[in-house]
């Protein structure tokens, strides 16, 4: 669970984890037949609109999510979601989920809406920003954009592995406890694309949407009002800071190793300009647009387990 960061890297930094959502304490159950389509299309109406416009964008913003390959990009997300699904299960209803929550979690996380929220949102974001997404597509036309892009993609693939996850963790603190040049770029990377307050913000809305999800569903009762909703996901904010801090910095100290610093100087100047930082507003504006309706279509799906138990 995605940013010049509007970039390949906006988008797949974006999804830096939907964080520890809920404690234990549901029980496991597998859920009605019926209830896998309707998990998935509790869509929010910001999915609607997008399936809706998805033959609608305009050709400059389609070409934009052609040339940063979104659709790879997407691709690697929703794999990254099926296996999150399977985290939850194994946290909230160990080994009873069954092929019924992969199905649920499958449709939840379908690609083609997916696609269709991004672009949607993309589309509208960019509006009357033709000159800055040109300069975006220009820039990750490049020589120097393709191979931004295909490290980006290449690294998050490989942190899919957790022995690779913790060897880059390894590697960026034995690199910043000796400092040098390459740490100071990717700390100005970090700071133009604003990715540790964007992404932070970005899981705190998933986590609320989780947690709305589930009221929706039915879990809480008439415990938890609103406001215990938004004082709880608060309360996680240091949590999420840290492991923002600790995901990212070894996620793009391993991506961009094969940058000279040169190049990585280029794509940090890309992203202090005004169509950078107009693409990486538009990135986090259409991935929060794709991710929170996916939240909230999880707790949902959580909650109807917890009925289906129940009965």
């Amino acid at each position: 669970m995605a940013e010049a960061m509007g970039s390949g890297i906006g988008a797949l930094c974006r999804a830096v984890a939907l964080a520890a959502l809920m404690g234990g304490g549901l029980m496991p159950v597998l859920p009605l037949p019926a209830q896998a389509q309707t998990e998935a299309e509790a869509a929010t109406e910001t999915e609607v609109q997008a399936e809706a416009q998805g033959a609608d964008l305009r050709p400059e913003v389609a070409g934009l999510m052609q040339t940063m390959r979104i659709a790879d990009i997407v691709a690697l997300l929703r794999e990254e979601g099926i296996d999150y699904g399977r985290t939850l299960e194994a946290d909230m209803f160990p080994g009873a989920g069954g092929s019924g929550w992969e199905a649920t979690v499958a449709l939840i996380y379908d690609g083609g809406r997916m696609q269709e929220a991004f672009g949607a949102s993309l589309n509208l974001a960019l509006e009357g920003q033709e000159a800055a997404t040109e300069e975006a597509r220009a820039f990750f036309g490049s020589d120097l954009g393709q191979k931004v892009l295909d490290l980006e993609i290449e690294a998050r693939r490989a942190l899919l592995d957790e022995a690779a996850e913790e060897a880059a963790k390894v590697a960026w603190e034995e690199m910043a406890a000796e400092g040098g040049a390459r740490v100071d770029l990717l700390e100005a990377f970090v700071a133009a694309n604003d990715l540790v307050e964007s992404n932070v913000m970005g899981a705190l809305n998933s986590n609320l949407a989780f947690y709305q999800g589930m009221a929706e569903g039915g879990a809480f009762g008439d415990e938890m009002t609103e406001e215990q909703m938004l004082s709880d996901t608060w309360a996680q904010e240091p949590e999420i800071r840290a492991s923002t801090s600790d995901w990212i910095y070894p996620y793009l100290a391993l991506a961009y190793g094969p940058l000279t610093d040169e190049e990585l100087q280029q794509y940090i100047d890309f992203s202090s300009s005004p169509a950078g930082q107009v693409l990486n507003t538009a990135l986090f504006s259409a991935f929060d647009d794709v991710f929170t309706p996916v939240s909230k279509a999880l707790g949902l799906a959580v909650a109807r387990q917890m009925q289906g138990q129940d009965i």
